[in-house]
């Protein structure tokens, strides 16, 4: 069982202000959690290999060939601004 200082410990690592009534719901929900990981660790998983995606995949791409592109002037036709034979975009905000 996941006690009220934990909840507030990971609370207080995720910034999150929790009311009373939230950490007691938050006890039993990550208390049930858990429950059920723990569930997940009972099954002998011995003989199955580790795994890196639930498809089996030879992690292949396409090859990587120059291909024929845009022309400019198709590209920029409906940029609503241009500067530089390129895209202008605002300038991120600090």
């Amino acid at each position: 069982m996941i006690d009220r200082t934990q909840v507030l410990h990971v609370a207080k690592l995720a910034r999150l202000q929790l009311t009373e009534a939230e950490v007691g719901q938050m006890s039993t929900e990550l208390s049930s959690i858990l429950g059920h990981i723990e569930k997940l660790n009972e099954l002998d998983l011995g003989d199955v290999p580790p795994t890196a995606h639930v498809v089996a995949t030879d992690g292949t791409l396409r090859p990587d060939e120059v291909r024929e592109s845009l022309e400019p002037a198709v590209a920029f036709a409906q940029a609503p601004d241009i500067a530089d034979d390129g895209f202008r975009v605002p300038s991120p905000q600090a």
